[in-house]
């Protein structure tokens, strides 16, 4: 074989050889690729299913805002109330129940109180601590 012959046999061997090497690191960064992009998304889904847990941060969180709406909504239609005295009863409210306190001027005033924590949507239980002043 003659050297330029022989030159040109050797090339083209280690182009097919360079090439099979791009090939299989081709492959391998597939691969990695494709490794990389599942982690991502079993992390995500486990973040999602944390988030979602009772007793996250995002619940409480979400549970803590409801509870402030449900103090509010009381709040308000204590507020309306005739004969009832807003200023004087504390609402507090916690995973869905809740806590009366302060003072009442009369029994009907503590009773119409708790009658209208109880009619609120979100309230699960109401504690009526209220003092009866006479």
């Amino acid at each position: 074989m003659s050297k330029s012959k022989l030159a040109i046999a050797l090339l083209a061997a280690g182009l097919m050889g360079s090439g099979a090497a791009w090939a299989n690191d081709t492959r391998s960064a597939a691969s990695a690729n494709a490794t990389t992009a599942q982690a991502n998304r079993d992390t995500t889904t486990q973040a999602n299913r944390d988030a979602s847990a009772p007793g996250s941060k995002t619940e409480r969180a979400k549970e803590s805002l409801h509870d402030a709406g449900i103090t509010t909504k009381v709040k308000a239609e204590l507020a309306k109330e005739p004969g009832v005295s807003a200023t004087h009863i504390k609402v507090d409210t916690d995973n869905g129940v809740v806590n009366l306190s302060g003072t009442a001027h009369s029994q009907q005033e503590a009773d119409r109180a708790v009658a209208i924590a109880k009619s609120t949507k979100g309230v699960t239980t109401v504690n009526n601590h209220i003092d009866v002043t006479k």
